[in-house]
């Protein structure tokens, strides 16, 4: 994507504490992070760096203890619990390890779902989300339900709902930790798709040759960002 790129993220000192009772516990310790539109991020760290604590505070599933998150210019810490939930909805599709399916839903009814938060007619839901199906390769699994597909698929029903919004932001949460190496890297392509079309992708894994597929890697340790990679490809 060429032109000038805004910040679509932009944190600053950000700290998580977490309060077990007797033992309070920094998750992170003042993180500073900018992540442009259409930047393709891979957050990486072993067990406890404060990688999945940093992917809930970008997707306004939690709040930080102190520090400053902008998205798109705007301050998070400002607002209410209604916006938060307009920003998850509307701004960020999130695709998850365990896919999050409704199990006696067919994957229209899945993709659909977040349009229903949204207050879409029942006919605009139909209509998007078959788009969204079919954007993913899933136009002929449209009434399978998710124990009639195999974990790539159901992979793709998760990623066709996180799309179906029209998210500027796409946040993947170990998206091929419970699938095969060659299923994981059709997923990888997919993502790579959604990338080229003008999203802006945050990846979260503990794999390597899967953060690899990114375009930048920023490692976590012990709540601290310890290095911001840019991965040189061949032209």
């Amino acid at each position: 994507m060429n032109g000038e790129r805004r910040p679509m993220i932009e944190i600053r000192e950000l700290r998580k504490i977490y309060d077990l009772g007797a033992v309070k516990v920094e998750a992170l310790a003042g993180v500073n992070v900018n992540i442009l539109e259409n930047d393709y991020v891979a957050i990486m760290g072993p067990s406890g760096s404060g990688k999945s604590t940093l992917m809930n505070l970008i997707g306004c599933l939690d709040t930080a203890t102190s520090g400053e998150y902008f998205l798109a210019g705007e301050r998070v810490a400002g607002l209410s619990d209604k916006q938060l939930a307009e920003i998850r909805n509307r701004r960020i599709g999130f695709v998850f390890q365990t896919f999050n399916l409704l199990p006696r839903a067919s994957a229209l009814q899945n993709v659909e779902l977040p349009l229903v938060y949204a207050g879409e007619s029942p006919s605009e839901r139909r209509r998007r989300a078959r788009e969204a199906l079919e954007a993913v390769g899933l136009g002929d699994r449209m009434k399978h339900k998710p124990n009639e597909m195999s974990g790539g698929q159901r992979q793709r029903v998760a990623i066709a709902r996180a799309l179906v919004t029209n998210p500027a932001i796409i946040l993947a949460d170990e998206p091929t930790g419970n699938l095969d190496s060659k299923t994981g890297n059709e997923i990888m392509l997919l993502l790579e798709t959604i990338y080229e079309k003008g999203n802006t992708i945050i990846l979260v894994t503990h794999e390597e040759d899967i953060a690899r597929h990114a375009h930048r890697i920023v490692r976590l340790r012990d709540g601290l960002i310890e290095s911001d990679e840019v991965i040189h490809r061949a032209a």
